[in-house]
This record gives C-alpha cells, sequence and structure tokens, in this order.
C-alpha cells in the first residue's frame, strides 16, 4: 500500500527499501490518528489511532472523501489550504471533526503533502484540553467581572481570615471606614470595631468557624478619624478547594442616614400623635363650650370655630410647624372684616412667632372675638372700630389687647356667656389669663399668655 502511495522510504544510495512494511506497520497501529487521502480523492489509509477517534472502521473510511466523512470544519477556505499544500508540501492548523456518534472532536491537524497528490493527514486530539481552556477562560473572564462588582460595589466588601486578619478590601470599604486598603490589609478588622463591641468580633468568628452565616446584623463601627457609623452586616464562611472553612466575607453597608431618618421618622409620629391629640382635644373642648339656641345655629358656632383652628394650621405649613407669627393669624382670623384701606381694623404689634398650642389658642380667641363683634359690638354697624394690638415682656409673656370703639353701647353681662366661657376656656389650660373691661364705649380684652 505505501509503494502504492508513493510513500517508501530509500536507504542512503538510494536504491532499496528501507523498512517500508516495517513502517507502514508501526504508522498503521499508532495511537495517534493517521489517514492519507488524495487532493483530489478519497481516503486510501486509515490506521487505528482513527478508528478510536473516529469510530469508523478502516473499510468505513478507506475510499470516501475525508471532508465529507467527517464534516470537516477549516479555519480557512480548503482551496487556500490546498494551495499552501501545494506550495509548501505541508500545513499545521486546527480542525474541527464530526464523530460517527455524532460528537464533535478538536483536533491538531499536521499535513505533508507528498509528490503530487497524497497527504499523510497526523491529528492530534485537543477536545478536552480545549475545552477545559474554555472553562478557564470564562472562569477567568467571571473571576473579573466578580472582581469589577466587588470593586464598584457601594457596599464595603472586606474578607478576612479566621484570625480575624483583613485580607481584602475593595474601595468602598475605603470609603465607608477612611483606611486604604494598603492600611487595612495584613491589620486585624478590629481596626474599625469600637473598644466596647469587640465580644462581637469574637462572637462572629466563632459563628463563622460552625460554618454560620451571620445576615442584616445591625452594629456600629468606627473610622479612621474616631466617628462612628451605624452599619448592617452580612458575614458568610469562605472555603477553599476542599470545602474546609478558611476565612469569612464580609458585607458592610453603611445605614447612618437610614437610622437617622427612622429617627427623624419615630420623633415626627411622636410629634404628630401629640399634635393630632391637641387637636382633638381644642376640638372637644370647643365642642363642650358651645351653646346655641337651635341645632343649626349650634352646627354654624361649631363650624366657624373649627375653621379658625384649621386657617392657623395652614400658617404652621408655611413654617414647618415651627408655629405661626401673631400677625398672620390676626390678619388671617379678621381679614373677612378688613376694607381696601384697613381704616375699621388696626393691627399693631411687633414680630412674635408662637409655637403651634398657643397659635391654635389665639385663632380660636380672635375668632370669636371677632365673631361677636360682628353680631353685637364694633363691626355690627359702619362706625365701630376694633384696635388689637401686642406686646412681649421681660418674662416671657405675650400680652394681647382687643379693644373696640364705635359700636352700640356695651354693658358688662349679668352672668359669663358662652363665648366668654369659651376664651377663658382656650386660654386658661396654656397657664394664661384672660380679662373682659364692658366699657360702655365698647368691649376691651386682655390676654396674657406665656411663650
Amino acid at each position: 500500500m505505501w509503494r502504492r502511495l508513493g510513500l517508501q522510504r530509500r536507504s542512503s544510495d538510494g536504491e532499496a527499501p528501507l523498512g517500508a512494511e516495517r513502517l507502514a506497520d508501526l504508522l498503521t497501529l499508532s495511537y495517534e490518528p493517521m489517514l492519507a487521502w488524495r487532493l483530489d480523492g478519497p481516503i486510501e489509509f486509515w490506521n487505528a489511532g482513527a478508528e478510536r477517534l473516529y469510530g469508523f472502521l478502516e473499510n468505513e473510511a478507506v475510499g470516501r472523501s475525508s471532508h465529507a466523512l467527517l464534516g470537516t470544519k477549516f479555519p480557512i477556505e480548503f482551496a487556500e489550504l490546498r494551495s499552501q499544500l501545494q506550495n509548501t508540501q505541508s500545513w499545521l492548523g486546527e480542525l474541527r471533526h464530526t464523530r460517527k456518534d455524532g460528537g464533535e472532536v478538536i483536533v491538531e491537524s499536521r499535513m505533508q503533502l507528498f509528490g503530487d497528490s497524497v497527504v499523510l493527514e497526523a491529528n492530534r486530539d485537543v477536545t478536552a484540553r480545549r475545552e477545559i481552556e474554555t472553562i478557564l477562560r470564562e472562569t477567568d473572564q467571571r473571576l473579573r467581572s466578580l472582581a469589577s462588582i466587588v470593586e464598584s460595589s457601594h457596599d464595603a466588601i472586606v474578607s478576612k481570615s479566621l484570625d480575624g486578619i483583613v485580607t481584602s478590601w475593595n474601595k468602598a470599604a475605603e470609603r465607608v471606614f477612611g483606611y486604604s486598603a494598603r492600611e487595612a490589609i495584613g491589620q486585624p478588622i478590629t481596626l474599625v470595631i469600637p473598644q466596647d463591641r469587640q465580644s462581637e468580633e469574637r462572637e462572629i468568628l466563632t459563628r463563622i468557624r460552625r460554618g454560620e452565616r451571620i445576615d442584616h446584623f445591625e452594629t456600629i463601627r468606627q473610622r479612621k478619624d474616631g466617628s462612628l457609623i451605624d452599619i448592617s452586616l452580612t458575614v458568610s464562611p469562605v472555603k477553599n478547594a476542599n470545602g474546609t472553612i478558611v476565612g469569612a466575607s464580609k458585607i458592610a453597608r453603611d445605614i447612618t442616614e437610614r437610622k437617622r431618618t427612622q429617627d427623624q421618622i419615630r420623633v415626627l409620629a411622636r410629634e404628630a400623635e401629640h399634635r393630632g391629640k391637641n387637636i382633638l382635644a381644642n376640638v372637644q373642648a370647643i365642642i363642650n363650650l358651645s351653646q346655641s339656641d337651635t341645632s343649626e345655629s349650634l352646627k354654624e358656632v361649631i363650624s366657624g370655630r373649627i375653621q379658625a383652628m384649621a386657617n392657623v394650621h395652614s400658617l404652621f405649613v408655611e413654617t414647618r410647624w415651627i408655629g405661626a407669627e401673631v400677625s398672620a393669624i390676626a390678619k388671617q382670623e379678621l381679614g373677612p372684616y378688613l376694607d381696601e384701606h384697613d381704616t375699621r381694623i388696626r393691627i399693631e404689634g411687633l414680630p412674635t412667632v408662637l409655637e403651634p398650642t398657643a397659635a391654635q389658642a389665639i385663632a380660636v380667641v380672635l375668632h370669636e372675638l371677632a365673631t361677636n363683634a360682628s353680631k353685637y359690638g364694633a363691626l355690627s354697624n359702619a362706625k365701630g372700630q376694633i384696635g388689637l394690638t401686642w406686646s412681649r415682656s421681660e418674662d416671657g409673656k405675650l400680652t394681647l389687647r382687643w379693644t373696640e370703639v364705635g359700636g352700640p353701647s356695651v354693658k358688662a353681662p349679668k352672668r359669663t356667656g358662652f363665648g366668654s366661657r369659651l376664651i377663658e376656656g382656650t386660654i386658661s389650660p396654656l397657664g394664661g389669663k384672660v380679662l373682659f373691661d364692658w366699657r360702655s364705649e365698647g368691649l376691651v380684652c386682655e390676654i396674657a399668655v406665656p411663650i
């Protein structure tokens, strides 16, 4: 067969074949897959190695086109490969073949052209090696991706040994704790643990050695500058290839702002509860101190007084519930009675802000005084006038003076009316006092409240 392919070896003097049959036997039995085919023809040689690799017996392969039999996938066009063989008598590259069972194999192929048309092809199976390389490449990519994620994470990600020595420290850890990676790696993790919380680290390492995972453990840590921060910790065991725990991975999230927000929410909730109860208490007091001849009239009286409270609440919103300025309360309650030149009502006093409870009380009182004046006093005719002034004493008391003139003649009532009782009942809980002076020319009401 080798003589037929023109592959026989000659002795140095060029006369007799040198062990051609023995050489043929060696090639036939070789573990390395080998085949010989003509450039324009079928397979003429197929050894035992080719049978083992591809699954085709010699009688199934010889006489057929190797490219068709193996579904060869070339890295270049076959015409180019053929040209290289003819020009250089050899070609080396990687091919993909399909086995008899349908599986794909990757081979490193070495081709040698003998004469003008016979190609001896020796292939080495590198499928497993390529798969390993692919796995390693993909693993490397995943590791690089994970490393990138770790470095770009907003959470501090730290690893440490079972002795508590820092072995890795990402950018976020630098930002959160203030130590650079160079300063932290090789140091004990207690570097960032306050002195009064050192026992936490011992407990964490004990649990890690048992293989436990610690989730969302909220605690306090210390920055390089000494300041304390609230953090949420998640700690997981790190195992080696044998499954032995060799360290711990720690994710620390700075929750200082979240804790501050939660504290603010709790404060606001308590404040809202306090204000809500205060409002309800005022409403209850208004209802208890209100009376009228008819149910419709009573409804109107109560609605007006509650509306006065609602009006002052809109002022609280503008100051974020700090309180309300006395002049703003006065203009709001007396607004319906002010003319375009403000000639009937005079409002005068230094800027004074009342906290919400006192502001609500003053709003209800001014509403009551204005309502009474519009029905029976200075605002019930066209000539009456009202003066509202206020001042603040050195001992922290606010004194408001309501003066009516020009209205109908006034006489002191024989008994305390419901309006007067409402005013006194509103001011007294604040530790304040109310004085009514029923002058013939008009009512004078003086109110003193601590602020």
